[in-house]
């Protein structure tokens, strides 16, 4: 039996290119394409998948609210995340809400491949890189950075408030009221210890949160 993968990005071009990608590999494998989260989830409630790979940032929802939702409904499919984001803001919540997997889009083919086979077999997949920075965040025992005590819907306001959105585009992108947002937005600063969403902005941009 061939392999089916799901590929939930909101790029057509790289939709396709990671669709050779993967046929050129896994010979006569079916390939599923969806733009946003809510095709994908309905995708993945559709048939039985070998893996799915999972863009983080889609336009009509947060990759890691539709990576809760995938686990939910295919609790036994491996998702592997595939961002245009540095590993490190990103990967450890993937991980957490779920992922078998995490790789930045700049990663070789050879890589994505890898990667796909590992969580199809039912392991785990990350980076070397990856893995060391975390080892050695273990050993140090320091204390994380700012972001890192947000909950996910704290992290991704932030996200949408340095991409410069204003409380009614992103009440409306993630479904909430603007009197929800704007107590996400005081929550944010109260942990972070900043006061203005221009120090947001700076921060979240320096640490590579928004592309």
């Amino acid at each position: 039996m061939s392999a089916r993968f799901l590929i939930v990005d909101d790029h057509a071009v790289v939709r396709r290119g990671l669709a050779e990608i993967l046929r050129d590999a896994f010979s006569g494998a079916e390939i599923g394409e969806a733009g946003t989260a809510r095709d994908g989830i309905e995708a993945l409630k559709g048939g039985a998948w070998d893996a799915v790979i999972l863009d983080v940032t889609l336009p009509d929802r947060s990759g890691l609210d539709a990576l809760k939702e995938m686990r939910e409904r295919a609790p036994k499919t491996p998702v592997l995340v595939l961002s245009v984001h540095a590993e490190d803001p990103f990967a450890v919540r993937a991980l957490k809400a779920g992922a078998a997997g995490y790789l930045t889009k700049e990663s070789a083919p050879a890589e994505l491949v890898a990667a796909v086979r590992k969580v199809r077999g039912g392991g785990r997949y990350v980076s070397e890189a990856l893995a060391e920075k975390l080892a050695d965040a273990l050993a140090s025992g320091s204390p994380g950075a700012p972001h890192e005590a947000l909950s996910d819907r704290e992290f991704e306001v932030l996200r949408l408030i340095a991409s410069g959105k204003t409380p009614t585009e992103i009440a409306a992108h993630l479904h909430l009221s603007v009197k929800t947002v704007s107590t996400y937005r005081a929550r944010i600063l109260e942990k972070t210890g900043m006061k203005t969403n221009a120090e947001l902005t700076h921060y979240a941009i320096s640490r590579g949160l928004v592309a």
